[in-house]
C-alpha cells in the first residue's frame, strides 16, 4: 500500500513534504494561503486524506477515474462548482458522496479555512481488496457508487447523527491502532451507505449561478471593509443589483449565516482583537469603530457572541497574559 500512495495523482500543484510507510504529507500553496493534505492507505484502492486549508481558494488538478469520493466537513465551508455556471456549498457536519468530479477544478473557502477528510475509493481495486481481506463482506462497492452517483449533482447527508458518530472518531486515532481502526470505520461507513434509504437522509444541495455568487462575494468585501456602517438588506440588494430574497438565500449558503448574524460576529471578533491588543483604547471608542454609538448595546452584543462583557474580556486577557 505504500506504492499505492505514490501512484495517486493529485496534480502538479501539490508538493510532497513528507513520506513514511503509512503516511504521505502534501502541501498546496498560492497567494491566498496554504493547505496540507495527509494521506493514509487503508486497503488497496482505499485511502483517507485529512484536509487542512487556511486559504481563500485553491485549484485541484486531481484527475483519477472510477473513484468514489466521500467528503466530510468538520470545520469551515467549501464551495465547489458544477461546470462553469453554478456552485454549491458543504458546511460543518455535512458529508458529500460523488464520483470525484467535485474534487477537481477550483475550490473556494468562504471563511478562509476548511478542515475535513476525504475517503477515496478506487472502485475496482477496493472491491477486490476488501473482499479478499474480509471474507463474506456483503457490500457491493460498484452498487454503492451507482446508488449515490447516478445524478448530475452530488448527494449530501446533512448533520446526521450516525455520520457524526462515524467521522468524529476518525479525527483522533492513536497511531498504534490507526491502520486497523481505519479499516473498521471504512467498513462501517460502507455498511451504513449500503443500508441507507437515501430518500429520507440525503439532501440535494441548491446550486447558485456564479454571477450571483460573485455579487455576494463583492458584497461581502464591501460590508467587511466598513464594519462601522450598518446597511439594510434592501439597501444592499439595490446597490448590488440582486433581489432581497436571492441576496439572503445566497449569502447564507456562501457564508453559513444570514448577513446580520454574520456581521455581528465579524464586528465582535474585530472588537475582541482591539480589546486584547489596544489596551489603552477606551471601550467606547472600540464600540464606535464597529458601529455602536451606544456602549450598553455594544456590551450586550459582545457578550452574546464572546460570552463575556467587553470589560470582562479585556480583564481576562490582561490577567492571562501577565501571568
Amino acid at each position: 500500500m505504500d506504492n499505492q500512495m505514490n501512484f495517486i495523482d493529485l496534480g502538479e500543484n501539490v508538493t510532497d513534504v513528507g513520506h513514511t510507510n503509512d503516511c504521505r504529507i502534501m502541501r498546496i500553496t498560492n497567494d491566498t494561503g496554504e493547505g496540507t493534505m495527509t494521506m493514509y492507505p487503508v486497503f488497496d484502492g482505499v485511502y483517507i486524506v485529512y484536509n487542512n486549508f487556511h486559504m481563500k481558494e485553491c485549484k485541484s488538478n486531481f484527475h483519477e477515474n472510477n473513484i468514489l469520493c466521500i467528503d466530510h466537513c468538520r470545520e469551515g465551508r467549501i464551495e465547489t462548482s458544477k461546470g462553469d455556471e453554478a456552485c454549491c456549498y458543504l458546511s460543518a457536519g455535512d458529508m458529500r458522496i460523488d464520483d470525484s468530479s467535485h474534487n477537481k477544478g477550483n475550490s473556494f473557502f468562504p471563511l478562509g479555512h476548511y478542515y475535513g477528510m476525504t475517503i477515496g475509493i478506487e472502485i475496482d481495486a477496493a472491491e477486490k481488496s476488501i473482499h479478499e481481506s474480509v471474507l463474506n463482506f456483503s457490500v457491493n462497492i460498484p452498487a454503492i457508487a451507482e446508488k449515490y452517483c447516478c445524478h448530475e449533482t452530488p448527494y449530501v447527508i446533512s448533520k446526521a447523527p450516525e455520520i457524526a458518530n462515524i467521522f468524529s472518531q476518525l479525527y483522533n486515532v492513536p497511531s498504534k491502532i490507526r491502520t486497523d481502526y481505519f479499516r473498521i470505520k471504512v467498513l462501517e461507513l460502507l455498511l451504513y451507505l449500503d443500508a441507507l434509504e437515501i430518500s429520507s437522509h440525503i439532501e440535494e444541495r441548491p446550486y447558485f449561478y456564479k454571477s450571483q455568487v460573485e455579487k455576494i462575494r463583492t458584497l461581502h468585501k464591501f460590508i467587511t471593509a466598513t464594519p462601522e456602517k450598518f446597511y439594510t438588506i434592501d439597501e444592499l440588494a439595490a446597490r448590488f443589483d440582486i433581489s432581497s430574497a436571492s441576496l439572503k438565500k445566497c449569502f447564507t449558503s456562501v457564508y453559513g449565516s444570514p448577513v446580520y448574524t454574520y456581521m455581528k460576529t465579524y464586528r465582535m471578533n474585530l472588537a475582541a482583537v482591539a480589546l486584547r491588543q489596544e489596551r489603552s483604547k477606551k471601550i467606547s471608542d472600540i464600540a464606535r469603530s464597529v458601529g455602536y454609538e451606544n456602549s450598553g448595546k455594544f456590551s450586550v452584543a459582545f457578550k452574546s457572541v464572546m460570552g463575556r462583557t467587553p470589560q470582562e474580556y479585556r480583564s481576562y486577557y490582561i490577567e492571562t497574559e501577565d501571568n
